[in-house]
């Protein structure tokens, strides 16, 4: 695919589903009761608000209408969501405003998605707004954690969002390749990998 544009977003819905709600999954274990936290963009993002609905007391920041509408239901959460421009294609909130917005909290956790990992650790993504969205989440998160599956891993894209120290938690779906292991313990973040045994048996 061209590193200028991104897969379209009902298609990217379909894209890697066992392996995004395996994500989903692990990602949720690791986040505790009562926690506060961002979830920005994304579909691997949907499924971890899924999943996620099995808490209690989460207060939960966003600029995803999809993973506001999934959420907003449950009583005991507090959900929050981002003023800006939404974007028709996928429900995501962007824009100076939602950044503004952002800037303003400091959550336990960010949860992000990615549209690539370059070779040297840069992450990358397709959207100028989308990621100055994600820094100033970054930026005002005490934990970042990073949810993307393996095929991101030396994909292309044209705009830089950070390096990969910027995260804390990288959780993917299966091994990276050696150089990027040798990145990931070099900057310090911890890897969880949400393997086949997660599988529901059928």
């Amino acid at each position: 695919a061209p590193s200028t544009q991104n897969t379209e977003y009902a298609q990217r819905k379909l894209q890697q589903s066992p392996e995004k709600n395996r994500i989903a999954k692990l990602v949720a274990q690791h986040i505790p009761d009562h926690a506060s936290l961002f979830i920005n963009i994304g579909t691997t993002n949907e499924a971890i608000a899924k999943e996620l609905l099995s808490h209690t007391g989460l207060k939960i920041i966003t600029n995803n209408l999809h993973v506001a509408a999934i959420v907003s239901g449950k009583e005991d959460f507090e959900v929050i969501i981002a003023g800006g421009k939404v974007r028709s294609r996928d429900g995501g909130i962007i824009g100076e405003a939602t950044m503004d917005f952002v800037s303003q909290f400091r959550t336990d956790f960010g949860i992000i998605g990615i549209s690539g990992i370059d070779d040297d650790g840069s992450l990358l993504d397709f959207d100028y707004q989308e990621v100055r969205v994600a820094q100033a989440l970054i930026k005002n998160s005490r934990q970042v954690l990073l949810a993307c599956d393996h095929t991101k891993f030396g994909r292309q894209a044209m705009i830089k969002l950070g390096e990969i120290s910027d995260i804390n938690i990288l959780v993917t779906d299966r091994a990276p390749e050696d150089h990027f292991v040798t990145l990931l313990n070099d900057s310090d973040v911890t890897t969880l990998i949400a393997d086949e045994d997660l599988e529901e048996p059928t």
